[in-house]
């Protein structure tokens, strides 16, 4: 195959040598003696991957044009290609907030099943297409509140609720192979118990059960205390073993979590930057296997396809905020994620004895060596992140291994230049199974007697600001399916056909209760637009379906968590007539700008609201009657959005921003 042209920068730093099987007398100030001895054992290796969803994090990624959004895919999920995600977790949507937005339940009513719900059966079904092979991992954080009488999450509700979206995910034409309970809210064991067999009554008998999805190892205490609960569930994962926002140079499991002889999983890691998280990366699937045994790495979250103003918008393999200018941003996490995800696969081994501290160091660097299951092949990554000084490493292939070619890729994580990222190396030759290497400080290497690795070619176009004027009549889309660009920030706005002599589609609210929450609880609304919005006039047409309040956001700024504490303003109208304009903070704190009553606007009739937005001069009109101007500068620029106060399926319709 043809190898690439180096870099001249990485000519210099990536030094490469083969001593016909002796170490090398460099300058390295540590030299490691390795045997990758195929016959030597190890525990069964799961994979790397990440998490659409926690939530909303994938929102903006379906609304991308071509070919822009098949080339994130495939940087995504192709193989050979980019950060080939080998394991999938999707969030089940529960129509509440889970980080950075609400996912949509395909259940909002009991027995009343929507499988077009949401984008996560799409984001899985375009990532089966590029890997075939890659496995899918589904959890729940939010649920509809139907479920336990909008109170208790651990019931048969949510039992029957995950195997409808199982359901759901089949007709998809997607297998599920694990699924969790909740999201970091502990475990209940007859829940689980329960879940078993059910699964294995409904023919989902090959499915396992990862618990409890929370931080630290209680779930272990209680599997080795609890035979009945140890053989309900398949998989330990834990959140954070190395730390949150650490640099994860130490990863903990514990004695009871090892004695439960299943696979534990770093289940959920991440929470860093694009960039910036790349070594924690590196090191939680490093020595998360050497500190702890842990045999899955899932990066939370996928990518940050979400506007600038949410929180946790640069965090994920890659930054997607502009589907309308089609830009996005790669990270530093995207390719080193490949330096595993394209040297290995789910079903190798890990080989302990090949695996440690570079000069039993820590501070050296780590590395961890796999084999194929057939034991022919083996990789080996090491990283060289918090070292300091040029180091060596010496390896002897045993055991049944190739002895052959070694290809190697090395991406340099101190550099900010994509070029020193996932670099093709000269292939090393073995001899009599030995080789030896120098390794620079900061660096992710990579070294496999199995080739196939690639690095995508596609670039972004240049960002830009969403142009005006905007509309959308949310006619031409499929009833139950997302607007283009609106986000749920809580509850769940789908498309409806419109009600009470309109005829067409329509914006709803459909979560018809309070859901069980995953974070605090808010107005159910929805964002739109672009951060950058600074003069405009929002307008959309409103129809009350209950008693209640509806509202009309402006110059959606920051938003903290919980989704409370949205800046901006807000014109809220009730049905009797009584309307407030207000401005919300990052605190969550609601100030009254101006109120007053107007005609009562009643029930099931239309009617159309206006926010007014022109430098410190906010204007709100109900119709073509101004109910007041006031002056405020907190905010000058920002999103749109809509909501109620509530969970009323209130209806939306013609939403329009003008300059």
């Amino acid at each position: 195959m043809n190898r690439a042209v180096l870099p001249a920068a990485l000519v210099i730093t990536l030094a490469l040598a083969v001593t016909g099987g002796q170490p090398p007398a460099a300058h390295a100030a540590t030299t490691t003696s390795v045997t990758v001895d195929g016959k030597q054992g190890g525990r069964t290796f799961d994979g790397v991957g990440a998490i659409s969803g926690g939530g909303g994090n994938s929102r903006l990624l379906v609304d991308y044009p071509e070919p822009q959004r098949s080339q994130i895919l495939d940087y995504l999920f192709k193989p050979g290609y980019g950060a080939n995600v080998q394991l999938l977790k999707l969030e089940i949507g529960g129509d509440a907030n889970s980080t950075d937005g609400a996912e949509p339940s395909v259940e909002h009513v009991k027995g009343t099943v929507n499988c077009s719900a949401g984008y996560e059966f799409w984001l899985a079904e375009q990532a089966r297409a590029r890997n075939p092979h890659i496995q899918f991992y589904g959890l729940a954080w939010a649920a509809p509140g139907w479920i336990g009488g909008g109170t208790n999450y651990w019931t048969k509700d949510s039992v029957d609720y995950l195997v409808s979206w199982l359901g759901c995910a089949k007709s998809h034409g997607i297998t599920v192979s694990y699924l969790g309970g909740r999201n970091e809210k502990g475990h209940d064991k007859a829940w689980y118990e329960s879940l078993r067999s059910t699964l294995n009554a409904d023919g989902y008998g090959k499915i396992k059960i990862v618990g409890d999805d929370s931080v630290g190892w209680k779930v272990a205490d209680d599997m080795v205390a609890d035979p009945a609960f140890n053989a309900a569930v398949d998989v330990a994962g834990s959140h954070y073993p190395c730390g949150y926002k650490s640099a994860a140079t130490t990863c903990t499991s514990t004695a009871n979590a090892l004695a439960t002889a299943k696979p534990l999983w770093a289940s959920e890691n991440g929470s860093l930057d694009v960039d910036s998280g790349a070594a924690a990366l590196v090191r939680s699937i490093t020595r998360g296997y050497i500190d702890a045994k842990l045999t899955a790495y899932l990066n939370w979250p996928l990518v940050a396809a979400i506007t600038p103003n949410l929180p946790f918008a640069t965090v994920g393999l890659a930054v997607t905020p502009s589907p309308w200018s089609g830009s996005y941003r790669l990270g530093k996490e995207t390719w080193a994620m490949a330096q595993f995800t394209q040297f290995t696969s789910p079903g190798w081994k890990f080989i302990d004895s090949a695996s440690g501290y570079l000069g039993g160091d820590r501070a050296n660097g780590s590395y961890v060596s796999l084999r194929s299951p057939d034991g022919k092949n083996y990789s080996t990554i090491i990283e060289t992140l918090s070292a300091t000084a040029d180091q060596s490493i010496h390896v002897k292939v045993a055991g049944g291994l190739s002895t052959g070619t070694v290809h190697v890729r090395a991406t340099n994580l101190n550099s900010a230049n994509a070029s020193d990222y996932f670099v093709p190396l000269p292939d090393l030759s073995p001899s009599n199974g030995a080789f030896s290497l120098t390794l620079k400080p900061g660096f992710v290497y990579s070294l496999s007697t199995v080739g196939g690795q690639g690095k995508g070619t596609s670039a972004a176009p240049a960002n830009r600001a969403m142009s005006l004027p905007y509309n959308d009549t949310f006619d031409g889309y499929v009833p139950g399916t997302e607007a283009r660009y609106v986000a749920d920030m809580q509850g769940s706005f789908e498309i409806r056909a419109c009600r009470n002599g309109r005829t067409g589609m329509c914006e709803q609210q459909v979560a018809p209760v309070k859901p069980i929450e995953w974070q605090g609880d808010s107005d159910a609304y929805a964002l739109a637009g672009d951060t950058t919005w600074q003069n405009y006039t929002v307008s959309v047409d409103v129809n009350l379906q209950q008693a209640g309040t509806v509202e009309l956001i402006g110059r959606a700024d920051k938003q903290a968590r919980p989704q409370n504490k949205q800046a901006g303003y807000e014109l809220r109208l009730s049905d009797t007539g009584s309307w407030v304009l207000a401005k919300n903070d990052t605190t969550g704190t609601l100030t009254t700008l101006a109120s007053g009553t107007t005609t009562a606007p009643g029930l099931n009739s239309w009617h159309r609201l206006s926010l007014d937005l022109r430098g410190s001069t906010v204007t709100a009109k109900l119709g073509s009657t101004a109910l007041t101007t006031v002056t405020d500068s907190s905010y000058a620029s920002g999103q749109i959005g809509f909501g109620v106060v509530g969970y009323q399926t209130d209806q939306f319709d013609d939403l329009t921003v003008t300059p």
